[in-house]
């Protein structure tokens, strides 16, 4: 009978949770966010794409 690989790798604190922290969320939104901005030369989809980011965290 064959026996699976034992597990090396355990993630605890990040996978944990199933969230991520709003700042981090922050962090990578905003590249996308300028570039958005410099593309589109507009505010409004920077709103749009905050938008989206606030209602992926729940607020």
């Amino acid at each position: 009978m064959a026996h699976p690989a034992p597990r090396t790798l355990v993630r605890t604190r990040e996978r944990s949770t199933g969230r991520r922290h709003p700042l981090v969320a922050t962090v990578m939104a905003l590249p996308l966010a300028v570039l958005l901005l410099l593309v589109f030369d507009g505010w409004e989809t920077v709103a749009t794409q905050a938008s989206s980011v606030g209602e992926m965290l729940g607020r």
